[in-house]
């Protein structure tokens, strides 16, 4: 059985077109994950992506894991309250194209509506931007992804540059 999937791509060049999200509360922090921690970034994977049919990743093997994650060109930010994980987002760097792929985002499903998308997606972004050298930031969502996503790209000043029709 084939579904019809809507994807949209988009992208923000500049911190002055970022509409901020707010911080919640000081309880909550975002720190970059060093030493890298394939467990972790499998963990969000899995538990965010089971929603949103979120499978390329599912098979791939420790090693694969650990390969990818130790590329200098990939971070993993985590998002915690106090000590409990909340979500996470990936960077990835293309210093050839000038530009950042926010390649994975999310939040666990105990902590969503809480306006904690736009306070995470606002720190992506930040985090991107503030890299000598970066043009652009960008990431595709479709319509499997959360109900809200693409209204929260979209709010933080975000515009889509390309649309596209898959079946998956």
């Amino acid at each position: 059985m084939t579904e019809e999937v809507k994807r949209n791509y988009l992208e923000i060049k500049s911190l002055q077109d970022l509409k901020e999200g707010d911080k919640p509360s000081n309880d909550y922090f975002i720190s970059l994950v060093r030493p890298i921690n394939f467990q972790l970034n499998k963990f969000f994977y899995k538990s965010i992506g089971k929603k949103h049919k979120w499978i390329d990743r599912l098979a791939w093997s420790e090693e694969k894991w650990i390969n990818y994650l130790s590329s200098k060109n990939v971070n993993t930010y985590v998002l915690k309250h106090k000590n409990d994980l909340v979500g996470f987002f990936e960077l990835i760097l293309h210093q050839e194209n000038k530009e950042i792929e926010i390649a994975y985002f999310g939040i666990l499903e105990e902590y969503q509506n809480k306006k904690l998308g736009s306070y995470l997606l606002s720190e992506a972004i930040r985090e991107s931007l503030h890299r000598d050298s970066i043009e652009r930031v960008w990431l595709h969502t479709c319509s499997l992804d959360h109900k809200n996503a693409l209204n929260n790209y979209l709010a933080r000043g975000m515009k889509i540059f390309k649309r596209e029709v898959v079946n998956i």
